[in-house]
């Protein structure tokens, strides 16, 4: 089978690294790659958001399934543009992706679906959202309503921080939505869904700040480990009743069948689950993670959910933990330098239990490695706890020659403070 993957970061990599080890697959192509995914698939130059050209190179290369990895070309409609060509895609279309292409469309389908999530209001005047804060009190979350590439959520402190994030948020999105602050631990439900049947795929944590101890400023993810302590089977399950399988049928009932991968990020608390946000597609660094632990054919995965037969197959999961920590260039989230050369990689990538995913590199002419991004690499481990899959991680790391780039040191450390907490204590 001949597969194109869109995407160039390092969910992608990893995606690519899963598909290339298919028995089904004949030929892998990448649009448009990176120089980790070169590895694996042939990297050609496509612009994705060129519809009409994405299509012109499946048909031309013979491409019998496209996979699509990031958000923008869902939300965009790429997957509805290649099904009307004839080409198999593996996404939600257009419809669909508004779970994640817009807030306010995501929370009123949990009004009417009747989805665990937190209180919230609409708006696009700024009076009348400044208005509101004293209604949904402080500390308050302030969101974007469409794709903002991860900078589109403001956790306002006081009052003054949340009428400045009204204020910048406005000027990128026609709309905001403004919620209640809830407390708990943030974990990750990720599923693979058919338009009617919902198989769970796994569980993840992320770490979004920049720096050790959660500091600094949100980024679109400095590290991740699955599965997730908090998400307890008791809990998984009240995930997929209470808020996944009910978004499921509500999408299909109101004629926008879901098909694809849907992540649930999620807030627990005493009370259980509640939903933040819905991405309609692998998270990035999570994918890196999850892949690491999947047993199973992902091509088979991918080809049941386009097939329907999803109630049919089950999805294997190795039992180890594996975690990945993300290198970035220094400077990011904010400004930063690109074209630094990384050395080291074969050494770092030497132990069988460790993967380097590549999301913003390139060769130059001359076969050196160049960071061409924010977030440049993931470096992912496997271990029996979280404990060794961390110490596999940032043993890779330090054989790393790259002194532009940084990473936080703390990755795993909600899990690790959890077994601490779990531990017995011992009699005197």
């Amino acid at each position: 089978m001949k597969v194109l993957l869109i995407g160039s970061g390092g969910r992608e990599h990893a995606l690519a690294w899963a598909l290339a080890a298919s028995p089904l697959l004949q030929r892998l192509y990448a649009a448009p790659g990176n120089a980790g995914i070169a590895e694996v698939a042939e990297c050609v130059d496509l612009n994705v958001g060129d519809h009409e050209a994405v299509t012109a190179f499946c048909r031309e290369q013979g491409i019998e399934l496209v996979v699509v990895g990031p958000e923008a070309p869902l939300v965009a409609g790429l997957v509805d543009h290649l099904e009307a060509a004839g080409v198999r895609a593996f996404g939600p279309s257009r419809l669909a992706a508004q779970l994640e292409g817009s807030k306010a469309f995501t929370k009123g389908i949990c009004d009417r679906h009747g989805i665990p999530t937190a209180r919230y209001g609409r708006f696009s005047d700024a009076a009348e959202a400044t208005a509101y804060l004293d209604r949904v009190g402080l500390p308050c979350v302030v969101k974007a309503d469409g794709l903002a590439a991860g900078k589109g959520v403001i956790i306002a402190e006081t009052r003054g921080e949340a009428e400045s994030a009204i204020a910048s948020l406005l000027e990128i999105s026609d709309e905001i939505v403004i919620e209640e602050f809830l407390t708990g631990e943030e974990a990750s439900f990720f599923c693979v869904s058919d338009g009617e049947t919902v198989v769970p795929l796994a569980t993840a944590q992320d770490h979004k700040r920049a720096f050790d101890g959660d500091t600094g400023p949100n980024t679109g993810g400095m590290g991740a480990y699955s599965p997730a302590p908090v998400l307890t089977p008791e809990l998984c399950e009240r995930v997929l009743k209470e808020i996944v399988e009910p978004t499921i049928r509500g999408m299909a009932a109101e004629g926008m069948p879901f098909r694809g991968i849907l992540y649930a990020g999620l807030m627990i608390d005493e009370s259980g689950p509640k939903l933040l946000e819905y991405n309609t597609r692998f998270g990035d660094p999570e994918a890196q993670a999850l892949m690491m632990r999947l047993k199973d054919d992902l091509l088979l995965i991918i080809l049941a959910a386009l097939d329907r037969t999803l109630d049919r197959i089950s999805i294997r999961w190795r039992d180890e933990v594996a975690l990945t920590v993300v290198m970035a260039m220094r400077g990011y989230p904010g400004a930063y330098d690109t074209g630094s050369e990384i050395r080291g990689l074969d050494e770092a990538g030497e132990d069988q239990d460790v993967m380097i995913f590549h999301a913003a590199t390139e060769r130059t002419p001359d076969g050196r490695l160049v960071a061409t991004g924010g977030r440049v690499l993931g470096v992912t481990a496997l271990g029996k706890t979280v404990e060794e899959a961390r110490s596999r991680a940032y043993a890779a790391i330090d054989r790393i020659d790259w002194p532009e780039g940084y990473c936080r040191r703390d990755i795993g450390w909600r899990a690790l403070a959890r077994l601490v907490d779990e531990r017995p204590e011992e009699d005197d």
